[in-house]
């Protein structure tokens, strides 16, 4: 070990880094005493202070690596993994305006348009196809919903045109069962929770669902304070004490206002959203949510549009819809979403590449 101790020792900087630049090649076995060490006689090429130096962009690293493509002539870093959207199986109902909820592996959608056909419709995801179950006991469409597959939550929608509603069901992975309705008629409205500690904010018929907001107990609703801005056929994430909501039709038009909820009030954000529109869907948590498609436009095109929320602005991802749709299903988080309905009952996948390869310039 005599001479690699002393090998070693020469390369060590005064600032206390290990400086490799002249290690590069082999160390002859007869300088290494102690057999366990024969795995390190062979060093990799390295640039300053031990950067690698490869031919290809590593296939896995960690954010915040370094090192020096010598194809390419560049110096690499792995950065922040970026989101996008891969298509799944179709819903076995086409329909869109339902509800949705639980994780992208786990999800559930019910009810829909058009009402007299799809209304009771209840679909699960297992993160591959799509499952018809046991339908809902009040047909709806434009219904909100919460909690999980196993233990579900929807209420609220329209009954048909001009006819709304605050029944509430809760799922058991199995099947619907009525209990106590909301307070305030409503539909369109967006929603969060779980299927005991369930949030529905804004919504439209009558006039006051637009701000009005619910807290939902396991047993009965209870009503919470106003939004600041009122408005329906809104987005919605987080949790009962922890809400977001964003965008939406408001008077005089369409939003792209963001909401927090501390389980009490709610205070305005001073985040907007970038491409502001209603039948916007969303995901997450209050502090990282997602916000994908919905209509920038009444009578325009549809956006596959979709937006990162940190907690205090939102930021357009590179990774868009596939199939630009609105009033859709949602579910998951930001790492693993589900977005589902809408044109062709079509089914797609967020995720997030584990990091990226950035090239380090100097400008």
């Amino acid at each position: 070990m005599g001479s690699l101790k002393r090998s070693l020792a020469n390369n060590i900087l005064t600032s206390g880094k290990f400086d490799a630049t002249d290690l590069t090649g082999n160390l002859p076995s007869s300088n290494i005493a102690n057999a366990s060490m024969t795995s390190i006689t062979a060093f990799p090429a390295s640039a300053g202070s031990a950067i690698a130096l490869v031919a290809s962009d590593p296939p896995s690293a960690t954010v915040g690596d370094v090192w020096f493509n010598t194809t390419s002539n560049a110096l690499k870093y792995a950065g922040v993994g970026v989101g996008s959207w891969a298509s799944g199986n179709s819903m076995n109902t086409a329909r869109g305006t339902l509800a949705g909820c639980g994780t992208q592996t786990s999800a559930l959608g019910s009810g829909g348009s058009p009402v007299a056909t799809n209304g009771t419709v209840t679909e699960e995801y297992d993160g591959n196809s799509w499952t018809s179950s046991n339908p809902l006991n009040t047909s709806r469409y434009w219904l909100a919903g919460a909690g999980t597959q196993t233990a579900g939550l929807t209420f609220s929608g329209e009954l048909a045109p001009g006819a709304t509603t605050g029944a509430t069901e809760e799922y058991d992975g199995n099947s619907w069962t009525s209990v106590n309705s909301m307070n305030t008629l409503r539909y369109a409205s967006a929603a969060n929770g779980t299927q005991t500690a369930g949030l529905i904010f804004g919504g439209g018929d009558p006039a006051p669902a637009a701000q009005a907001t619910e807290e939902y107990d396991g047993t009965s609703w209870a009503n919470s304070g106003n939004l600041n801005t009122p408005r329906y056929i809104l987005g919605g994430a987080g949790t009962q004490t922890a809400g977001l909501a964003f965008g939406g039709f408001a008077t005089p038009g369409v939003t792209g206002t963001t909401e927090e909820y501390n389980g009490a009030t709610w205070a305005t954000s001073p985040g907007s959203l970038n491409t502001t529109r209603y039948g916007i869907t969303g995901a997450g948590i209050q502090t990282a949510a997602l916000g994908f498609g919905g209509l920038p436009a009444p009578g325009g095109a549809s956006s596959s549009a979709t937006e990162e929320y940190d907690g205090t602005s939102w930021t357009t991802s590179s990774g868009s819809l596939s199939t630009a749709r609105s009033s859709i299903g949602g579910a998951g988080n930001t790492s693993a979403a589900l977005a589902f309905g809408g044109t062709g009952g079509a089914t797609e996948e967020w995720t997030v590449s584990a990091f990226t390869a950035k090239t380090i310039t100097t400008a």
